[in-house]
């Protein structure tokens, strides 16, 4: 295994000043919110303070609480696949910037469902009654990073010869 490296550390940075903006928000919400308690922003956003046990779209949240731990391994888990890639492989750029984000996003939700035993959401944006389901900064990096990884993935194929940077 190579030795960690300036842009290694640079990649732990950024993951660790999405968890700080994550928590930090996370805290103002908790602070100012009751559960269920909603605040109209704009007519397509609100802020509102819900707990989400279950992963993405709730799914598995009503499962008895067994899923707190399986999430926190599987995220666990993850967290060091990714350590391992962005040690391993330095050079990508987009692909590791990707996967910082993945693992800031999962690092905050890991430390929720430790601290409150569920996930803590407060971004809801709707749209003629339909609301999607309530996130917050943790997901948004998991979502963005998945994203570009499939984005770096299509880009990636069109130059075989070319590794992306």
């Amino acid at each position: 295994m190579p030795k960690p490296d300036k842009r290694f550390w640079n990649w732990l940075l950024l993951a660790g000043g999405l968890v700080l903006v994550d928590q930090f928000t996370k805290l103002a919400i908790l602070a100012r919110f009751q559960l269920g308690e909603s605040l109209a922003v704009t007519s397509f956003f609100n802020l509102v303070l819900v707990y989400n046990p279950g992963a993405a779209f709730s799914f598995l949240a009503n499962a008895g609480g067994w899923q707190k731990w399986f999430f926190v391994l599987l995220a666990l888990a993850i967290s060091g696949w990714i350590l391992h890639m962005l040690l391993a492989h330095p050079e990508p750029k987009r692909q590791n910037f990707a996967l910082t984000l993945i693992l800031g996003g999962a690092i905050g939700n890991v430390i929720d469902r430790v601290m409150y035993g569920a996930v803590v959401d407060f971004l809801d944006f709707h749209v003629a009654g339909w609301h999607w389901p309530a996130f917050n900064v943790a997901d948004s990096g998991i979502t963005i990073g998945a994203v570009l990884l499939v984005l770096d993935q299509l880009l990636s194929g069109r130059r075989p010869d070319a590794e992306a940077k």
